[in-house]
């Protein structure tokens, strides 16, 4: 037989153990769900495949007596014509103002205020990072050698396929027109005779 002080005694006993079970299961979900939020986090925190060491030094020695020859906004205005090479394809101006997890065009952008403090100017600057990385570097490619051909080539071939086109309404607007039948006859080597018979049997008068 249980006395009632025995059984209050395990009922208090069982409560305080489920609600330690129960803490215990709450903290092991949220610990669960702090992995799952932190994990989501670290797989969307980068939407492309960057290439994170993609940047090289472009530094030369500052020029004697070095002065700025560019304003802030020339600067910024510079780094609009110089891509990213983190492969975003953006340029470095855009890059290091919107993707914050770019480590790439901050690199760049530190470069290209070292050389303005360094008194370079814009084409000096330009030419330093494609004596570095190579064209790709420029948003635009330069308009010379292989190209410039690549600038003109789309617009003369449109020129030249226009003139074509041109050339071949002209001469089919001025072809004769078919010769008629009438005088088709005239080159048959034929009698008048014949050729009436011909003619006669052509529109159904033959009553022979």
């Amino acid at each position: 037989m249980t006395s009632r002080r025995e059984f209050l005694t395990r009922v208090a006993t069982g409560s305080a153990a489920l609600a330690l079970g129960g803490g215990a299961t709450s903290a092991a979900a949220q610990q669960r769900g702090a992995m799952h939020d932190s994990s989501i986090v670290r797989d969307t925190t980068n939407l492309f495949a960057m290439d994170q060491s993609a940047a090289k030094a472009v530094r030369f020695p500052p020029k004697p007596n070095a002065k700025p020859l560019l304003t802030n906004a020339e600067r910024d205005e510079l780094e609009h014509k110089i891509r990213c090479q983190c492969g975003c394809t953006l340029d470095v101006f855009t890059c290091r103002t919107t993707d914050f997890s770019c480590q790439v065009s901050p690199a760049m952008h530190a470069d290209v205020l070292a050389l303005v403090q360094g008194g370079y100017s814009a084409q000096e600057i330009i030419d330093g990072f494609v004596s570095t990385y190579g064209e790709r570097v420029l948003m635009a490619p330069k308009k010379s050698g292989f190209n410039l051909l690549a600038w003109f080539t789309p617009g003369v071939a449109v020129i030249v396929a226009g003139t074509l086109i041109a050339v071949w309404l002209r001469r089919w607007k001025n072809e004769p027109a078919p010769v008629a039948a009438a005088n088709m006859f005239s080159t048959v080597d034929a009698t008048p005779d014949e050729l009436a018979r011909l003619d006669a049997a052509v529109r159904g008068d033959d009553r022979e």
